[in-house]
């Protein structure tokens, strides 16, 4: 049965990524899952956090944040530090990119990567991942003679499922998230190893074969998306990269 975008409950939304999209930071991209678009800066730092001094290896660490119009209705700027919210997902970030960046052979650098949701549409935290990868990729390329690839162990990307209307599908929109029975968050490496899966029973429980479904669907899509970005490391002048 198709979904209200017309989708079938294993396809992604239109994905395309904008490399270069900024130029200032060492890496940059506008990334899009449907109407969500994130733009995702990489920044090198020469030096690294107090508890890294001295041991010879870098660090990757990540900020997110939504501006106040990125949702139908304005919130208000996070002055006064991260939202709980935006605190785990930052934190999902940096531990998602850290698990595939080469931190000895980064040598006492930190790669700051930044998140900023123009417009949201659900599935930030993992759009926000999938790009924030080209982007470290670009900004690590700035730092090494023999290319980003040789300061990453693999690529990363995420993917969101859920049960709908009792029916699991992939990379939910907004109109889906807010209605789903089951809401889940997947990341996952181009080897297909997990790095992280959030899901959470918005009602009824639900069984492990379930569960299985949705692992399957993310699988299947994180390798489209993985895909993407290989294509990515492998042209470093196409700009646009679009699945």
């Amino acid at each position: 049965m198709p979904r209200h975008d017309g989708r079938r409950p294993d396809q992604l939304r239109p994905v395309s990524i904008t490399r270069d999209y900024l130029r200032h930071p060492e890496g940059s991209v506008l990334v899009e899952f449907g109407d969500t678009k994130v733009i995702c800066t990489a920044s090198i730092e020469e030096k690294v956090p107090p508890f890294l001094k001295g041991k010879g290896q870098g660090w990757v660490t990540a900020e997110y944040g939504m501006l106040p119009r990125s949702t139908d209705s304005r919130t208000s700027r996070e002055r006064t530090g991260p939202s709980g919210r935006s605190q785990e997902i930052q934190r999902l970030v940096g531990r998602s990119l850290r698990g595939v960046v080469e931190m000895p052979k980064l040598g006492e650098r930190t790669v700051w990567v930044d998140c900023d949701v123009i417009q949201a549409d659900g599935g930030t935290r993992t759009a926000s991942i999938t790009g924030a990868f080209i982007a470290v990729a670009d900004a690590l390329a700035t730092v090494t003679k023999a290319g980003a690839a040789s300061l990453l162990r693999d690529c990363v990307a995420a993917i969101s499922v859920g049960i709908v209307g009792g029916v699991p599908v992939l990379d939910l929109d907004y109109a889906e998230d807010s209605t789903a029975d089951v809401d889940m968050n997947v990341v996952m490496t181009g080897a297909g190893a997990f790095v992280e899966v959030q899901g959470t029973a918005e009602h009824t429980p639900f069984p492990k074969e379930q569960l299985d479904e949705m692992l399957a669907l993310a699988a299947g899509g994180i390798s489209r998306l993985v895909a993407l970005q290989r294509r990515a490391l492998e042209a470093r002048g196409e700009k646009t990269l679009l699945l």
